[in-house]
């Protein structure tokens, strides 16, 4: 029986090293990642002269949804959030972040889906920070004066915001986090740098490769609507930081991470048609959702059969929905919380 023991014992260790990178292990304490950083503070109710658009649909949703600001000591400024409550003490938390215009503007979780019902029955704190357009919610390496000020938003996400809401909600160790367009690359890179902290990840829509091909032209695109550029966030191309976050290059680090990762194909799809909810017979919107974001689809889809490749030749595995058809739109990551919570649910245990 030793010996058995033994040999079981050789054959783990031996998996473990052909495999490269070790399991991550899920449901790290946050004091383990954010040892030294200083909590975010924690404030319930509307701060501010101003009214942001989504104010209204959180008051609408009765008391289970609340608008709360987190500081931010790294950023020096308050953050906004829209959270709704676990119904139970001790229970996971789920965050979710908005795309390109960070819940500053109309397009975000809280006013393009129905994610504060979706999660209204499923007793997780839910948390979605409403600020950080055209951030990628990383740490920059310059200020950009265009977006605010100081980007440090991954130290805000991964360090200050969960030590400051997580206890301010009494949650316990388990988290999963979710992002679409440009926060699907923020999602894979959270998890490569702090293994173990997240459950699991949701990836909608995204480019895991940032430092070249499609990957690299997204992020140019992305951060010129901001008025910033490149450089002022990573530095100078080719140099470690972007290294560093490339999650195609790292993609091995994912190994232990339960994911769900989307895409579908760049075709239209029902939603993107005349008959769709979002369109409503309007040729406008017919033609934004058809050739834009059909165009947009089309390179994520690329971006992440490629990322699909790599985990594959590291025999690591993820929840995949790749659609035959559909843009790059709400409507479409609309069906992803159903996916995704399936992933995070059983990740959680529940």
């Amino acid at each position: 029986m030793k010996n058995l023991r033994r040999i079981a014992a050789c054959v783990a260790a031996t998996a473990t090293l052909l495999a490269g990178a070790p399991a991550a292990i899920a449901g790290t304490p946050v004091a383990n990642v954010a040892a030294g950083v200083a909590p975010a503070q924690i404030q319930e109710g509307p701060m501010g002269d101003t009214i942001p658009k989504w104010r209204s649909v959180v008051e609408a949703s009765g008391g289970n949804v609340k608008e709360m600001w987190a500081y931010s000591p790294s950023m020096d400024r308050w953050v906004p959030l829209v959270v709704k409550p676990a119904s139970n003490p001790n229970r996971p938390t789920v965050y979710a972040l908005n795309g390109g215009d960070g819940g500053e503007g109309r397009a975000n979780w809280v006013m393009q889906t129905d994610i504060l019902d979706f999660y209204a029955d499923k007793d997780v704190n839910l948390v979605i920070p409403m600020a950080g357009k055209f951030s990628y919610y990383t740490d920059w390496q310059q200020e950009a004066p265009a977006l605010g000020g100081k980007q440090m938003w991954e130290t805000f996400m991964t360090k200050e915001l969960p030590q400051g809401i997580e206890s301010h909600l009494g949650a316990n160790s388990q988290r999963a986090i979710f992002g679409m367009s440009m926060t699907a690359t923020t999602t894979l890179l959270y998890a490569q740098h702090q293994p173990g902290f997240y459950d699991a990840i949701g990836s909608f829509s995204g480019c895991a490769q940032t430092s070249g091909g499609v990957g690299l032209t997204a992020i140019d695109l992305t951060l010129q609507r901001g008025g910033v550029t490149k450089e002022q966030m990573w530095g100078p191309l080719g140099t470690g930081n972007w290294h560093y976050n490339d999650a195609l290059i790292n993609a091995s680090k994912l190994r232990g991470t339960a994911m769900y990762i989307s895409n579908a194909s760049g075709l239209a799809g029902e939603n993107d048609l005349w008959s769709g909810e979002r369109v409503q017979g309007n040729s406008a919107n017919v033609g934004v959702l058809v050739v834009e974001g059909g165009v947009i689809e089309a390179a994520t889809n690329k971006c992440t059969h490629d990322l699909k490749a790599k985990l594959d030749r590291d025999g690591i595995g993820a929840d995949w929905a790749f659609r035959p058809v559909g843009t790059h739109s709400w409507a479409y990551w609309q069906e992803d919380l159903r996916g995704s919570w399936e992933t995070f649910r059983v990740a959680f245990g529940m």
